[in-house]
């Protein structure tokens, strides 16, 4: 038997400071739903999640609430682990670093590279931000002389520290991101990084004395190891860095460190610093993903707009908090939480795609075949066209779910559901029962119903585990759904016949929205700008060539498109500009099917302010001809991100 590829995956280890927000759910969904994808295609996974627990704002919180820090720390871990398994998060390990395991690989780190000569005693004076640990020159500030990161007062320090040579590696590690392009993604985080590194690189500050609430560096136990030193060292502990050699060479090096955006520049400079000081691999991949705004604006607790991921899961379910999470936002980008647009999901895809597609499926299993699959025989055009799009669906949820193209493969995943949902409307099974001439017909097409269903169940796995093992259930089909693999459906025809299918229980109840029972009325404009609208609209709205080179037009290819819920006129597409994908809102879908735009290159208004279209942040405006109800999007024969002059 062939030994399985090992894939290793890791986020943060969060801070425990506070509880954690839905910002920091985001992240981990993200790394579950990949480390559930790579189980699926057989590989051996590691996923490591944690928390950082040292540090000195920690001490100062537990000293404010009169305990312990270990004691602080302890309970608000505690919510971190909550919050994990009711989110169905799949991790092997979970890392604290005030573990015991975890101390004796800080210290052997630090032995090893004090050793080497590349740890040193001096004396720093400067500028530090407790809230994020770190230390800035006075060039570093933002313009008001507050932290660059988090815009908070930063306080002066003077005090003895060691200090790690991370000048000595600014080149070494400036030339391995130039020449391995993959190593931080997405791209404009790796440029970012090289411009961070030109700048010229300080030897970095790793021990305090002001405070003790730490790692004892082991040659001077007066001061402790810095948290970041200490944080990020925390990736080699749980994969046996010190006592298990046979596991640390199996899982190193990390195949995927996945962290936000704000961190980027410790995971791709400091980190590998730190590694090749140790004479160790390089991560293969560091992925810096973008934050999460609430309705357009950043989450911050002055705002009250924070959102507890708890209460969500409490009201919503895992299944649909972890679908938005992951298809709202495209992996890279900062992306918006609504919810008004999450219940509009959840009625839209969850209830009536996929819901309705499975409750109408055994329904008329039942009512037709006496809930019995049965054996098929021949196929029609139509089956063929359904089996080419599974299989052509797989092979896309394949790909691009090994490029983290998630919320491209979701939408995939989910025009598969709407063809299946379709295929019901084009074979009529009520009519076909009508006609015992056309039994076998019949059973043609509810076999392919559940083979469909059971090709969904497997893709949406990564995404929503509890969903998926709920639809094998109900397909009543006889492996156990922890068996399964990719590999499972990559032919079409897997489903057992002659066995009775499960009773269907609803997955995604709609939810009913209020509607304001006293809406206030629309204002009516002022006499004097309707009077402006008239006299500019007799100008046939003139303008100078400065205000038109404002415009910036670029050629743009549509990747996905779906029709706005609960409208005529909308169609939500997703747009690659070369650099970046965008989502907007387009008024045609009157005039075109969600299918005919795919793979489209059309012209696009770029530099557009976003606008916040039915609970969606619209960016940009795709042009279009017009002549009375016909309408035209202009597109043409040149590659994406050439621009329109």
């Amino acid at each position: 038997m062939t030994e399985k590829k090992s894939f290793y995956i890791t986020t943060p280890i969060y801070y425990p400071s506070a509880k954690l927000h839905i910002g920091h759910a985001y992240c981990t969904t993200i790394a579950d739903s990949i480390a559930r994808f790579k189980r699926l295609a057989g590989y051996d996974v590691f996923f490591l999640t944690g928390s950082d627990e040292h540090g000195q704002k920690i001490q100062q919180k537990a000293e404010e609430a009169g305990i312990q820090p270990i004691e602080y720390t302890d309970k608000i871990v505690a919510g971190f682990q909550n919050l994990w398994q009711k989110l169905n998060i799949s991790n092997d390990d979970f890392i604290r670093t005030t573990q015991k395991r975890h101390e004796k690989v800080v210290q052997e780190i630090f032995n090893r590279i004090y050793a080497k000569g590349d740890i040193y005693k001096g004396s720093y004076k400067g500028l530090y931000c407790t809230p994020c640990e770190s230390y800035w020159t006075e060039h570093q500030l933002d313009e008001n002389g507050c932290c660059p990161d988090c815009h908070r007062p930063v306080q002066e320090v003077a005090e003895d520290a060691y200090f790690f040579k991370l000048s000595k590696y600014a080149d070494k590690v400036l030339a391995y991101i130039e020449e391995h392009p993959d190593f931080i993604q997405p791209v404009s985080r790796r440029n970012e990084m090289i411009n961070f590194i030109k700048q010229g690189l300080d030897d970095l500050c790793i021990s305090r004395t002001s405070f003790n609430w730490g790692i004892p560096v082991p040659i001077d136990p007066k001061h402790v190891i810095y948290v970041w030193f200490d944080a990020l060292t925390n990736y080699l502990t749980p994969i046996g860095f010190l006592d298990d050699p046979e596991k640390f060479k199996k899982f190193w090096p990390a195949d995927l460190h996945l962290v936000g955006k704000e961190i980027v520049r410790f995971h791709s400079i400091i980190w590998p610093c730190i590694l090749m000081a140790l004479d160790l691999p390089l991560p293969k991949k560091v992925y810096g993903h973008g934050w999460l705004i609430v309705d357009g604006d950043k989450m911050s607790k002055s705002k009250g707009n924070v959102i507890d991921p708890i209460g969500l899961i409490d009201e919503f379910g895992a299944d649909a908090i972890r679908y938005f999470l992951l298809r709202e936002i495209n992996l890279g980008q900062d992306g918006n939480f609504s919810r008004d647009a999450l219940i509009q999901r959840i009625n839209s895809d969850l209830a009536n795609d996929l819901g309705n597609l499975l409750h109408r499926t055994l329904n008329m299993i039942g009512k037709f075949q006496e809930g019995i699959v049965l054996a098929p025989q021949g196929e029609s055009a139509t089956d063929q066209s359904l089996k080419a799009d599974a299989a052509e669906t797989v092979q896309f949820f394949t790909e691009n779910m090994e490029k983290m193209e998630l919320s491209l493969t979701i939408k995939k995943v989910w025009a598969f559901i709407s063809r299946a949902n379709k295929y019901i409307d084009e074979t009529a099974p009520w009519a076909l029962a009508k006609d015992p001439a056309k039994k076998q017909e019949l059973a043609n097409v509810m076999y392919n119903l559940v083979e469909s269903l059971r090709h969904i169940s497997v893709m949406v796995a990564p995404f929503m585990p509890v969903t998926a093992e709920r639809i094998w259930q109900q397909l009543n089909l006889p492996q156990a759904f922890a068996e399964v693999q990719l590999a499972d459906i990559r032919e079409w025809g897997g489903t057992t016949v002659n066995r009775k299918v499960g009773q269907p229980e609803q997955l995604f109840p709609r939810i009913e929205v209020e509607k304001d029972e006293n809406p206030q009325p629309a204002r009516q404009p002022k006499p004097k700008a309707e009077k402006k609208e008239k006299k500019a609209a007799a100008l046939d709205g003139e303008i100078a060539f400065e205000e038109f080179s404002k415009i910036h037009l670029r050629v743009v290819k549509v990747l996905t498109a779906e029709k706005v819920p609960d409208t005529e006129k909308l169609l939500k597409l997703t747009v690659d500009l070369g650099s970046e994908q965008r989502e907007l809102v387009s008024g045609i879908a009157q005039n075109y099917e969600p299918a005919d735009l795919i793979g489209k290159n059309v012209i696009m208004v770029v530099n557009l302010k976003p606008a916040k279209i039915r609970g969606i942040i619209s960016h940009g405006m795709v042009l279009a001809a017009s002549q009375g109800k016909d309408m035209k999007l202009l597109s043409v024969d040149m590659p994406v991100g050439a621009v329109v002059k």
